[in-house]
């Protein structure tokens, strides 16, 4: 980006953001203002927090199945000796976790798309130039430059821009075509696409300098592991490129669109929404830092003042129950951060007149208004009007599977939260049996052995017994082994557990695979079938965070961003459901369908660039580096013909002494060997024919 654009889009962001309250006076320590908007903001968040409680203790059984950990809710009976834990929700965790990774990162990049709508609106799907010595001659009198249609721009913005001379816009009229080619030579380009994958490339661009991947990871495992993930964004930061000049450090700064993800443990939403389309609020907990929060002040509309006396009051982070549930080390101890509630959401309009907020003339007549409040410590850092347009709340939650009645989804660890539970008791059985029954219990009669002995045993031990004392003084019990049945047990809940998240055992490493899965064809099944639960995981990933994220990128390039390339009639479509086919497959199907196209009477309804690049794509290689437009195409095979014409290929001489063709009597399909058809010994004579040499045992005398 230019320094002058550059500049344009920080006016543009300030304008759309002017709407905040100022700062308050550096001498008053007391905002007068700031108490109605604090109420309003705690009072949403203790209503949010306090819906929310039966989901902290969901995630918190989920968190300690996961880490092998057992609640106050688990008794131990004095005789139970075994605390063992089988980390089984772990492993399936980790494996729904990597399997969603893997399919939203197969191709190294997002699975996120933009394509010209079906009609696109303002810009021409397709035009077609016909390549003869009409056209050279109008681009030699207009110039390249001129006879170029600019991405976005129509057929008719064309001929206007070139009516400026009478004399010249009569044979561009004529040149200029738009619908079906009806000759060979026309050369056809799509000034929709060419913006769509403009805005594609500045999309994924954005979303790999904003760090997106890491991001998107942390979101994925949360969304596996407590049901739900929650990203944020896009907010316009300002990021530091390094750059010297002369020995001196002078960076580049430059406003680009950044992401990030959010802990399901800060994200308070509203309670009565079922989804982020009917939230009204959301209202995100920070925990910071002394150093974290005097930054704010470098970031745009928060008040200085008003921060600077937040943190004169000192700390004010309390930890929730969950988080000291969670922590391994029982002692309590107080954080030294402050809590900053970071609201989102719909106000009334008589709340931003008592604080003096300049309300847009289109606004004014609405009851409510979206804003964006800080507040820590009473004191409002931050309360501007939402600067999104449309208007939006930047938070997007994905459900791992979906509640119908509630925000929050289901994960894989509350699926097999009972299975877990009978595998750690079974377990716990085994291991207490083995440990009593791999050890004989000693009975000993004290009567008939001398008082005063050690009674230890141990290997060599010797007992003094007394003299003429009858029967036997030491016996042996050993008490049966039932550790077979508990792991059998084990091994049921095991398989509950696969039936309970949809992930079996053998789709992570599982070995000793019996029945259909022993062949290459079987196992090929069984992992396809079991590819329906994270199928279903992925298309939520879809619907609910990578759309809406991509769709929210897209609409900050529309309103921020000065570069008309990009701009028009798009549509911004998740592909990770897509991503699910492998490679291998979907390019062996490209490639059938290639050849069935090479005939000459299908070819003309292929659309062959487009196969082209899809191949490429499935190989994981950058199409727009390898495979040409059509316009591209055509020149580069007509100058290829060009030079088969100029260069023909020289006919091979034949060796001197080489006969011409065989010798007379030679067979081109003789078996022998003797003829010069076939270079190798022939057939083998059989019985009865000529040149069987073996004894058949006749004729011996």
């Amino acid at each position: 980006m230019e320094e002058d654009e550059f500049f344009e889009n920080e006016m543009a962001m300030d304008s759309v953001e002017a709407n905040a309250i100022e700062d308050m006076d550096e001498d008053n320590y007391a905002d007068p203002l700031s108490g109605t908007v604090v109420g309003l903001v705690q009072d949403h968040y203790t209503k949010a927090s306090t819906a929310r409680e039966t989901e902290e203790k969901r995630w918190v059984q989920a968190y300690r199945n996961y880490r092998g950990l057992y609640g106050p809710d688990v008794q131990f009976t004095s005789t139970e000796k075994s605390r063992v834990f089988v980390k089984v929700t772990k492993t399936k965790v980790l494996a729904a976790y990597g399997q969603i990774v893997d399919v939203l990162f197969g191709n190294s990049k997002f699975p996120i798309t933009v394509d010209p709508t079906t009609l696109p609106e303002g810009v021409a799907d397709s035009v077609f130039f016909e390549s003869n010595d009409d056209m050279r001659k109008a681009k030699e009198e207009f110039g390249a430059e001129d006879m170029q249609l600019k991405p976005g721009e129509t057929v008719i913005d064309l001929q206007e821009r070139l009516a400026s001379s009478k004399n010249k816009l009569a044979p561009v009229a004529d040149i200029l075509e738009e619908g079906n080619g009806r000759t060979a030579t026309e050369i056809t380009i799509h000034p929709a696409m060419i913006s769509a994958k403009k805005m594609e490339k500045k999309i994924h661009d954005q979303l790999e300098e904003s760090n997106a991947n890491k991001q998107l990871r942390v979101a994925a495992f949360e969304c596996a592991l407590f049901g739900t993930g929650v990203m944020k964004g896009p907010f316009a930061v300002d990021k530091e490129y390094p750059k010297y000049e002369e020995g001196e450090y002078k960076p580049n700064i430059k406003t680009v669109p950044q992401t990030s993800s959010v802990s399901i443990w800060n994200f308070y939403p509203d309670p009565d929404a079922a989804n982020m389309d009917e939230a009204e609020y959301v209202i995100e907990r920070h925990k910071m830092s002394r150093t974290q929060i005097r930054a704010l002040k470098r970031r745009p509309f928060f008040r200085k003042n008003a921060i600077d006396t937040a943190v004169n009051m000192g700390e004010s982070y309390t930890k929730e129950w969950w988080e000291q549930a969670m922590e391994d080390d029982s002692n309590e101890s107080k954080a030294e951060r402050y809590e900053v509630l970071e609201f989102w959401g719909n106000v009334d309009v008589e709340v931003l007149e008592g604080h003096d907020v300049d309300i847009p003339k289109e606004l004014e007549d609405l009851d409510q208004v979206s804003v964006n409040i800080w507040v820590c410590n009473g004191q409002v850092l931050r309360l501007v009007m939402n600067p999104f347009t449309p208007t939006l709340i930047p938070y997007y939650a994905v459900p791992y599977e979906v509640s119908p009645y509630s925000l929050f989804g289901v994960g894989i660890a509350e699926n097999m939260d009972d299975t877990q539970t009978l595998m750690n008791g079974f377990m716990r059985m085994a291991v207490d049996n083995a440990a009593l029954s791999g050890n004989m219990i000693i009975e000993v009669d004290e009567t008939n052995l001398t008082p005063g002995q050690d009674l230890s045993v141990y290997p060599g031990k010797v007992f003094r017994r007394q003299g003429g004392a009858p029967g036997q003084a030491i016996f042996g019990t050993k008490f049966p082994n039932v550790s077979n049945e508990n792991m059998q047990m084990f091994d049921k809940a095991r398989v509950l557990s696969d039936e309970s998240t949809g992930f079996p055992s053998f789709a992570h490493g599982q070995t000793g695979v019996s029945g259909v899965g022993r062949t290459a064809s079987g196992i090929s099944m069984l992992m396809s079938a079991a590819n329906g639960s994270i199928r279903n995981v992925v298309k939520n990933v879809d619907d609910y965070l990578l759309g809406p994220l991509a769709k929210a990128f897209f609409n900050f390039n529309m309103q921020f961003d000065y570069d008309e390339d990009i701009k028009g009639d798009l549509d911004v479509k998740a592909r990770g459901t897509e991503s699910l086919m492998a490679n291998e497959v979907r390019s062996q199907r490209l490639m059938q369908f290639l050849q069935v196209v090479q005939n000459p009477v299908l070819a003309p309804f292929a659309k062959m660039d487009y196969i082209i690049r899809e191949i490429a794509k499935s190989m994981e290689l950058d199409p727009d580096k390898l495979v040409n437009s059509m316009s591209d195409a055509t020149v580069q095979a007509e100058m290829l013909k060009k030079w088969q014409e100029a260069n023909p290929p020289e006919p091979q001489p034949e060796a001197p002494g080489q006969p011409q063709g065989g010798p007379a009597g030679a067979q081109a399909g003789d078996p022998t060997g003797a003829g010069g058809g076939t270079i190798g010994t022939g057939s083998v004579p059989t019985p009865g024919e000529p040149g069987f040499s073996a004894n058949t045992g006749q004729g011996a005398a």
